[in-house]
Protein backbone atom coordinates (compact mmCIF):
# COMPACT_ATOMS: atom_id res chain seq x y z
CA UNK A 1 0.00 0.00 0.00
CA UNK A 2 2.89 2.35 1.17
CA UNK A 3 4.46 1.73 -2.09
CA UNK A 4 1.51 2.30 -4.34
CA UNK A 5 0.99 5.48 -2.46
CA UNK A 6 4.57 6.88 -3.65
CA UNK A 7 4.22 5.96 -7.05
CA UNK A 8 0.97 7.61 -7.44
CA UNK A 9 2.24 10.81 -5.85
CA UNK A 10 5.47 10.83 -8.00
CA UNK A 11 3.72 10.10 -11.13
CA UNK A 12 1.16 12.93 -10.20
CA UNK A 13 4.60 15.26 -9.06
CA UNK A 14 5.06 14.14 -12.67
CA UNK A 15 2.41 14.91 -14.76
CA UNK A 16 1.75 18.37 -13.04
CA UNK A 17 5.24 19.37 -14.21
CA UNK A 18 4.40 18.11 -17.50
CA UNK A 19 0.97 20.13 -17.18
CA UNK A 20 2.87 23.68 -16.03
CA UNK A 21 5.39 23.22 -18.98
CA UNK A 22 3.03 22.31 -21.46
CA UNK A 23 0.38 25.60 -20.38
CA UNK A 24 2.78 27.65 -21.25
CA UNK A 25 3.56 26.52 -25.17
CA UNK A 26 1.26 26.51 -28.39
CA UNK A 27 -2.21 28.93 -28.90
CA UNK A 28 -1.09 32.63 -29.36
CA UNK A 29 -4.08 33.66 -27.39
CA UNK A 30 -2.34 32.33 -24.40
CA UNK A 31 0.85 33.99 -25.29
CA UNK A 32 -1.34 37.35 -25.98
CA UNK A 33 -3.03 36.57 -22.10
CA UNK A 34 0.28 36.20 -20.18
CA UNK A 35 1.54 39.89 -22.10
CA UNK A 36 -1.54 41.45 -20.60
CA UNK A 37 -1.60 40.22 -17.70
CA UNK A 38 2.72 40.98 -17.80
CA UNK A 39 1.90 44.28 -18.61
CA UNK A 40 -0.65 45.29 -16.82
CA UNK A 41 -0.26 43.11 -13.49
CA UNK A 42 -4.35 42.39 -13.78
CA UNK A 43 -7.08 42.11 -15.92
CA UNK A 44 -10.32 40.27 -16.84
CA UNK A 45 -11.55 38.56 -19.63
CA UNK A 46 -13.33 40.64 -21.42
CA UNK A 47 -10.76 43.59 -21.14
CA UNK A 48 -8.39 41.20 -22.56
CA UNK A 49 -10.19 40.13 -25.20
CA UNK A 50 -11.02 43.87 -26.50
CA UNK A 51 -7.73 45.02 -26.18
CA UNK A 52 -6.51 42.44 -28.55
CA UNK A 53 -9.93 42.51 -30.89
CA UNK A 54 -10.73 38.74 -30.18
CA UNK A 55 -13.67 37.17 -29.40
CA UNK A 56 -14.27 36.44 -25.40
CA UNK A 57 -13.93 32.43 -25.44
CA UNK A 58 -10.88 31.76 -26.47
CA UNK A 59 -9.56 34.33 -24.03
CA UNK A 60 -11.57 33.02 -21.21
CA UNK A 61 -10.53 28.86 -22.39
CA UNK A 62 -6.57 30.13 -22.09
CA UNK A 63 -7.95 31.79 -19.10
CA UNK A 64 -8.88 28.81 -17.12
CA UNK A 65 -6.28 26.99 -18.80
CA UNK A 66 -3.60 28.92 -17.18
CA UNK A 67 -5.49 28.91 -13.61
CA UNK A 68 -5.88 25.50 -13.62
CA UNK A 69 -1.81 25.07 -14.31
CA UNK A 70 -1.21 27.67 -11.15
CA UNK A 71 -0.14 29.98 -13.49
CA UNK A 72 -2.27 32.70 -13.10
CA UNK A 73 -4.90 33.18 -9.88
CA UNK A 74 -8.41 34.49 -9.99
CA UNK A 75 -9.89 36.76 -8.03
CA UNK A 76 -14.20 38.15 -8.23
CA UNK A 77 -14.13 41.53 -8.09
CA UNK A 78 -18.13 42.28 -7.31
CA UNK A 79 -19.64 40.60 -10.65
CA UNK A 80 -15.57 40.94 -12.44
CA UNK A 81 -13.36 37.78 -12.07
CA UNK A 82 -10.04 39.31 -12.44
CA UNK A 83 -6.81 37.20 -13.11
CA UNK A 84 -3.30 37.88 -12.16
CA UNK A 85 0.10 35.98 -12.73
CA UNK A 86 0.42 33.67 -9.86
CA UNK A 87 3.29 34.65 -7.43
CA UNK A 88 3.56 31.17 -5.68
CA UNK A 89 4.07 29.53 -8.92
CA UNK A 90 7.12 27.76 -9.24
CA UNK A 91 8.64 29.31 -11.96
CA UNK A 92 7.12 33.16 -11.51
CA UNK A 93 10.20 34.58 -11.16
CA UNK A 94 11.65 33.38 -14.68
CA UNK A 95 8.28 33.87 -16.32
CA UNK A 96 8.26 37.42 -15.11
CA UNK A 97 11.63 38.04 -16.29
CA UNK A 98 11.06 35.97 -19.71
CA UNK A 99 7.45 38.19 -20.29
CA UNK A 100 9.40 41.58 -19.49
CA UNK A 101 12.15 40.79 -22.34
CA UNK A 102 9.71 39.79 -24.71
CA UNK A 103 7.17 43.01 -23.98
CA UNK A 104 10.72 44.89 -24.39
CA UNK A 105 11.06 43.27 -28.11
CA UNK A 106 7.78 44.94 -28.78
CA UNK A 107 7.49 48.01 -31.16
CA UNK A 108 7.55 51.16 -29.16
CA UNK A 109 3.71 52.11 -30.04
CA UNK A 110 2.46 48.44 -28.99
CA UNK A 111 4.54 48.47 -25.91
CA UNK A 112 3.24 51.55 -24.84
CA UNK A 113 -0.21 50.75 -25.25
CA UNK A 114 0.68 47.75 -23.58
CA UNK A 115 1.83 49.31 -20.21
CA UNK A 116 -0.65 52.14 -20.05
CA UNK A 117 -3.19 50.57 -17.32
CA UNK A 118 -5.17 53.82 -17.21
CA UNK A 119 -9.03 53.77 -15.85
CA UNK A 120 -11.58 55.65 -16.33
CA UNK A 121 -12.08 58.48 -13.65
CA UNK A 122 -14.92 58.43 -11.09
CA UNK A 123 -17.66 60.68 -12.30
CA UNK A 124 -18.28 63.79 -10.60
CA UNK A 125 -20.99 63.60 -7.79
CA UNK A 126 -21.03 59.96 -7.69
CA UNK A 127 -21.86 58.87 -4.33
CA UNK A 128 -19.58 56.60 -2.33
CA UNK A 129 -20.65 53.34 -0.88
Amino acid sequence: MIIFDLINRSYNLKYRSIKMIESLVSPKTKENVLFFLAGRNEGYAREIAKYYNTSLSPVQNQLENLEIAGIIVSKAVGKTVVYRLNPRYSFYKELVNLLEKAISFLPQSERERLLMNRRRPRRSKKPLK
